[in-house]
């Protein structure tokens, strides 16, 4: 279990993660909650009915790591049609994303807080069904924002990053990347039927 995610009965997961582990992991999340901003709860007074309608942002954030997050919908640079439907589908849409995007890196600071350490100062963290879907997508925002970070596009999937010195002051951030990679990969494959 050391290293990658293992099902266990229910449908939920497990993984063992020393000290080390778990906060690079705690620290990431946090980072990732500070990326993507404060939630913009309803005040108690406020109207449920209206805050589901509240509109959000209609021009794509100037951070490449959050426009990656939260892509334009249409190909926006095409016509001036398409740059005001993806604004509409932006102001509807964004506040919601945002809204999950932050549940699923509290799931893993919340999973993280919560572990009892062994001796080693390592723990087995045990997720339900339900935990390791927001797990899952916490993997992929966190995987993505360092994609971003270091320039990682689909096409080259990091080629030359993968071989980078230990002196370069990347390697921790491509490390941290291929290790998500892992965890992301083997919690999928504990979620397929």
């Amino acid at each position: 279990m050391a290293g990658h995610f293992e099902g266990t009965p229910g449908g939920g997961a497990a993984v063992a993660l020393d000290e080390v582990e778990i906060a690079i992991l705690r620290s990431l999340a946090v980072q990732l909650l500070e990326l993507i901003g404060p939630g913009d709860e309803p005040a108690e007074d406020e109207d449920p009915l209206a805050a589901l309608f509240a509109e959000g942002p209609s021009e794509p954030p100037a951070d490449p790591a959050l426009a990656r997050l939260f892509p334009e919908a249409y190909a926006s640079e095409e016509s001036d049609e398409l740059r005001a439907k993806s604004a509409e589908f932006r102001r509807f849409t964004e506040n919601d994303l945002r809204t999950r995007k932050r549940t699923d890196a509290l799931a893993v600071v919340h999973g993280l807080d919560a572990l009892s350490p062994k001796g080693d100062g390592g723990a087995v963290l045990k997720l339900t069904a339900d935990d390791a879907r927001h797990w899952l997508g916490a993997l992929n925002d966190l995987r993505l924002t360092i994609a971003t970070r270091l320039d990682i596009t689909d096409e080259d999937e990091g080629g030359e990053l993968y071989r980078l010195p230990d002196q370069d002051p990347r390697k921790p951030m491509v490390m941290a990347y291929l290790w998500l990679g892992v965890l992301q990969e083997t919690l999928i494959e504990t979620l397929l039927p």
